[in-house]
């Protein structure tokens, strides 16, 4: 930087008196001054730029007296990073308890309890989920239960629950049979999809109408078709039929222990038509005028004959 002091002028020989002798004029007169007076210049150098270097801070050196002040973290975000790490917490403690549980041999299982069943038995079902003992409970899930009981056609679906520490309990629900299909000397049960279930040499034991040649003779069609007009019946008009025929679709007949036929149509309705069959049947007979024929095909306008 440029110094702002100017030069200072002071006479070199102010205390001294001039020589006088030969030549001194002409040393003056070279010289171009006057006698005795010497012009010098002089420049200083300020303090701040002569040691500048010395007293320039150091880059990560504070400034003497600088004041650096600590803002507090904000409350929210204490709160969520606290909400955080106990969320964190809890669900490793979890983890390691499911985990414990899926594997622990605390919760094997030792014991099956099936109930639901007529058509099989507790002990077939039992011995089919025979793979699952010694598994853990929370390991055996509803598919593998259902798989294992395929082979039993009789079962439809079934209801598994874990009681722990050692307990499987399965609910059994089973298909329901509607018809007795007539194959040589016997007599097999058979739901409304033509499922068969069980074989019987006496009829009269399942109290269920019979299909003559079942859907092998009749027809796969006119099968399904009666095999649903039995399936939408009660329980007590279904054990009151002998013989269930259908010559199309749309002429599904029944015929009664008792030796009456009721005319039924086709399988629209059926639920409807159940329920009016029900109540005709029920109805008070007269002796002198007994009923032949009970006639639903139309169930808004029964008709006995």
């Amino acid at each position: 930087m440029a110094s702002t002091r100017r030069p200072t002028y002071s006479p070199a020989n102010r205390n001294r008196r001039p020589e006088t002798g030969p030549g001194n004029g002409a040393k003056k007169e070279a010289s171009g001054g006057a006698a005795g007076d010497v012009i010098t210049a002089s420049r200083s150098i300020p303090d701040d730029a002569a040691n500048g270097a010395a007293r320039e801070p150091a880059k990560d050196q504070k400034p003497a007296g600088a004041t650096v002040l600590a803002f507090p973290e904000p409350k929210g975000k204490r709160r969520r990073k606290r909400l955080l790490l106990v969320a964190g917490t809890v669900l490793a403690l979890v983890a390691g308890l499911l985990a414990a549980a899926v594997y622990s041999p605390l919760l094997a299982l030792q014991s099956i309890s099936v109930s639901g069943t007529r058509l099989t038995t507790p002990g077939q079902v039992e011995a089919a989920l025979e793979p699952l003992r010694g598994r853990p409970l929370p390991q055996i899930t509803d598919d593998e239960v259902r798989g294992l009981l395929g082979s039993l056609v009789q079962v439809k679906s079934v209801t598994v629950e874990a009681r722990p520490p050692s307990t499987l309990a399965v609910a059994v629900h089973e298909r329901i049979p509607v018809a007795l299909v007539k194959q040589g000397e016997q007599y097999q049960l058979v739901d409304v999809d033509g499922v068969q279930l069980a074989t019987t040499d006496d009829p009269a034991s399942a109290s269920l109408p019979v299909i003559d040649g079942g859907a092998g003779a009749i027809g796969q069609d006119l099968f399904r078709a009666t095999a649903a007009v039995l399936a939408a019946l009660p329980a007590d008009v279904l054990a009151k039929l002998s013989n269930a025929s259908a010559q199309s679709v749309d002429a599904v007949e029944l015929k009664l222990v008792d030796g009456q036929t009721i005319v039924w149509g086709n399988a629209s309705e059926k639920e409807l038509k159940a329920r009016v069959l029900a109540a005709l049947l029920k109805a008070p007979v007269d002796p002198k005028n007994p009923v032949r024929v009970y006639d639903v095909s139309v169930p808004r306008q029964p008709v006995t004959r």
